[in-house]
């Protein structure tokens, strides 16, 4: 569904982040490394970086059945 506005675990904000991690770890040219991207945007804790990487962003998927 929907990347949480939140991390689950220390609650800072993390939703922010999503469309520019989306669009620089995903391009067909030269993908870059999720890492250096998270590392780019100062995003430190591994609690919030997990709600990045392990995201699988299902709206397109779903919302024909709603």
């Amino acid at each position: 569904m929907m990347v949480p506005v939140r991390c689950f675990t220390c609650g800072m904000v993390v939703g922010e982040y999503w469309e520019e991690f989306k669009a620089r770890s995903a391009t067909k040219e030269g993908d870059e490394n999720p890492e250096k991207v998270l590392d780019e945007l100062g995003v430190e804790r591994q609690c919030c970086r997990r709600m990045l990487v392990s995201h699988k962003d299902l709206v397109d998927i779903v919302a024909p059945y709603q």
